[in-house]
Formats: structure tokens, C-alpha cells, sequence
């Protein structure tokens, strides 16, 4: 039986894995950096909480994930002609010290059964609507695009700054990093102005990572964005977490499961609902597992869910189908 990671590998690179992956179950994740330590993220139900940007996020206790305030007192870019006398980045003046009780968690890991990871929030795209709010954010793409570049090249300085005390401190073997870039029907960007403003910030971001040991990136975006997957390619993504069943995900594996791997289409409209139920769960991975296959796909739930317990309703759904159909899980 192999391992957790090396059943991923198998199936990422189209080899001979022995079962489905169950997720998000080879990824060891290390959650005790130094920035998640002086920046905490709110949690559901409790108070707002303000970020390294200045960004104020809420957590209301019905929503599958925190969501940033952009009322006029709390927004944070209120004027993208003159985004540098608002924007400021966190210092990241991190020590060796500091970084002591991520380096013993990553020290900890078995890198045999599991890929050390680091996830890192927001991405590049979420950063500047996170400041600035969607709408504006959207409008400014179009309106004034030699800002939006300079506000992204500030952005993707930081990522890379804290890509280096990363890499240099836990040594990683994957990155699972953020940033939704579509709803479920449609991406937030055609793929040119992805291709201009998105696709050359993550190539640096994501090259470095790459040219530092991490071995794996795991990009989440809960999401249609089927049009964009030249561009995650171009990117260096492995694998994309996050597509929903509107984007044909069997005819993406097709196309491209040689270059990336699709993880998800176990899709919250359908699995994270009130009356939720491990039959519903196990019908959905069923489903998805016969229709695409064990190469490049893993079968997952999108995103954060609204009703406690399903995630672990969809993880058993699939050990379930992999105990029936190969006798392991």
C-alpha cells in the first residue's frame, strides 16, 4: 500500500496510484508562522479582526470562511491613483526565533506519509479586492491599469519576501496557496487580463517556491475557471483545488491532466446543504470518482463549508468508496 504522498504523486503524474487520494490528506499542514501568529484570522461567530494590510475581516458564524469589511470606515484603498499612501505592507521582520515553532512542527512531519506544507492567504487577486473592495478592484483592471500593475508588482515583493523566510525556515515540500479567481459559472477576468495582470506575478511567486525545494503547489480557487488553465499552467501550478462541476472537469483531464491535476468536484451546492447526509456524500464522490478517473483527479470539497460535520461526511464518503472498490483506504 503506499503512502498518503506517494499515492498523490502516482496520481499526479499519471503513474499507478492504489487508491483515490481523500483530499487534502497528504498535505501536513504547518500552521504556526510567525505572521499567522501576529495577524490571527477571526474565527466564526467572533469579533472582526484586522490584518497585516489593515484590512478588517469578518467571520459571521453561517459563512464557509472569512470575508473582508468595505464599508467607507473600514476600507482600506480609497483611491487607486494614490494606492501608495494607503497601502502598506507588513514588515515581515521575522528571526530565526521567531520561526522556531514552524521549523519544529515542518521537523515533525513524516515526509515519507505526508508533504510538509505551508498555506499561504490571500493570493495576489484577493489582496487587491480585499483592499479596495470587488467592484473597485474589477473597475480598476479596466479603468487604470498601469496602477493595478504597479499595486500588484508592491503585492507580489511581500509574497515573495515571505516566500524566503518560508523556504529558508520550514523548508516546505508543497504550497497550498489562495486565491479564488471565478464564481461557480463564470471567472472574475477574461483570460487576457488574467494572462497580463495574474498569470506574471504568480510565474514569480511560484518560480521561486519552485527553485527553493517546494516540490508541489496546490492552488486553491473554489471556482469556475476552466478558461484559465493555460494561464495555472504557464503559473507552475501541479495541482488546481477548488474546480467546481461547471467546469467539465473530465474534459479539463483530457485536455490537460498531463500538465496539472483537477482536486475537487464534490461541489458544496451539493454535499453542504441543511439536511445533509453521509449517503448524500458518498452518491457525489461516487459520482465524480467514476466519471473522471484516478489520474489527475482528486476527488474533494470545494471550499469552507456552512454545516459542521460535512467535510468530514465527504472524507469518509470517499474512504468508503476506496474500502469498496480496492480494499484500502
Amino acid at each position: 500500500m503506499l503512502t498518503k504522498r506517494q499515492n498523490m504523486i502516482e496520481t499526479i503524474r499519471g503513474g499507478n496510484p492504489d487508491r483515490f487520494v481523500n483530499g487534502h490528506e497528504a498535505l501536513a499542514m504547518i500552521r504556526n508562522s510567525p505572521y499567522n501568529t501576529e495577524f490571527p484570522r477571526p474565527v466564526p461567530g467572533g469579533p472582526n479582526v484586522v490584518n497585516g494590510w489593515g484590512v478588517t475581516n469578518q467571520f459571521p458564524i453561517d459563512a464557509p470562511g472569512q470575508f473582508p469589511v468595505h464599508d467607507a470606515e473600514h476600507i482600506v484603498l480609497k483611491d487607486i491613483e494614490h494606492w501608495r499612501d494607503y497601502v502598506k505592507a507588513p514588515a515581515l521582520n521575522y528571526t530565526e526565533e521567531d520561526w522556531a515553532e514552524a521549523a519544529a512542527e515542518a521537523a515533525a512531519i513524516d515526509r515519507n506519509e505526508y508533504f510538509a506544507t505551508v498555506m499561504v492567504a490571500p493570493g495576489v487577486f484577493e489582496q487587491c479586492h480585499h483592499l479596495m473592495s470587488m467592484v473597485e478592484a474589477l473597475a480598476a483592471f479596466c479603468e487604470y491599469p498601469d496602477e493595478m500593475h504597479e499595486l500588484i508588482d508592491y503585492i507580489t515583493e511581500f509574497e515573495l519576501k515571505y516566500a524566503e523566510q518560508i523556504c529558508k525556515y520550514v523548508k516546505p515540500d508543497a504550497i497550498l496557496h489562495h486565491d479564488d479567481w471565478g464564481s461557480l459559472t463564470k471567472s472574475f477576468m477574461s483570460p487576457a487580463m488574467f494572462d497580463e495582470f495574474i498569470v506574471p506575478a504568480f510565474k514569480q511567486i511560484y518560480g521561486y517556491y519552485k527553485a527553493h525545494g517546494v516540490e508541489l503547489i496546490v492552488h486553491h480557487s473554489d471556482s469556475y475557471a476552466a478558461n484559465l488553465v493555460p494561464g495555472m499552467i504557464e503559473m507552475g501550478i501541479d495541482v488546481w483545488q477548488g474546480p467546481a462541476s461547471t467546469n467539465n472537469v473530465k474534459e479539463l483531464i483530457d485536455k490537460f491532466g498531463e500538465k496539472i491535476t483537477f482536486m475537487g468536484e464534490v461541489d458544496n451546492t451539493v454535499v453542504d446543504i441543511e439536511n445533509w447526509s453521509d449517503e448524500i456524500s458518498y452518491n457525489q464522490v461516487k459520482k465524480v470518482c467514476e466519471k473522471n478517473g484516478m489520474k489527475y483527479f482528486i476527488p474533494c470539497i470545494l471550499g469552507g463549508t456552512c454545516n459542521r460535520g460535512v467535510s468530514e461526511s465527504v472524507i469518509r464518503a470517499v474512504d468508503k468508496y476506496n474500502m469498496e472498490r480496492f480494499g484500502i483506504c
